[in-house]
């Protein structure tokens, strides 16, 4: 696992010890990135169960202005500060060892532009998180939910304010892409 491009381009990243994380595959994160584009430069992050912090530390490589972090898991947090020190990212960065979905719910500061939700396989935790953000107002105006989970989780979701826009799969892993609705545009 290594940062794909930008000002980290090449850096190895420690994985989390154990079995509890299923960090994202390289073609999977440089996939993810083609079709984000240039678009990530400036934006705000918010990488949600973030197990080693790949997507977020490959975010501020590539030009995003700032990335939180957000896994209760102890061990999770210390890679993530660790992949951020050794990348020279951790000055456009905030790590916070707690609940996601109290971060989500709780959240007062400024907006996310990108949301990135990867949770642990098979408990439907994608399901509630992707709930808690269209409920919540974490997420700006313009910006983007991306679920990575395994194809078989993936179930319908009634949301109010977020519209599934497309999916991309890579083997055992799917992408699910989320907007705010036009209709949320309008009331907003």
């Amino acid at each position: 696992m290594r940062v794909i491009a930008g000002t980290a381009k090449g850096r190895r990243l420690v994985p989390v010890p154990g079995e509890g994380t299923r960090p994202v595959t390289d073609r999977v994160k440089e996939s993810l990135f083609n079709l984000i584009g240039s678009s990530i430069v400036g934006v705000r992050v918010l990488d949600l169960f973030a197990g080693t912090g790949a997507v977020g530390i490959e975010a501020l490589s590539r030009g995003a202005a700032h990335a939180t972090f957000v896994d209760k898991a102890r061990a999770a947090v210390r890679a993530v500060e660790r992949n951020l020190r050794e990348t020279g990212l951790d000055d456009r960065a905030w790590v916070i060892h707690g609940d996601a979905f109290a971060h989500v719910r709780h959240h007062a500061g400024e907006p996310y532009d990108l949301v990135y939700i990867a949770p642990p396989q098979y408990q439907d935790l994608w399901a509630d998180a992707l709930l808690a953000v269209d409920e919540g107002d974490v997420l700006a105006p313009r910006g983007l939910v991306v679920v990575q989970i395994h194809p078989k989780e993936d179930h319908p979701v009634t949301l109010t304010r977020l519209d599934r826009t497309h999916e991309r799969r890579y083997g055992s892993t799917l992408l699910i892409f989320f907007k705010p609705s036009e209709a949320s545009d309008a009331a907003g």
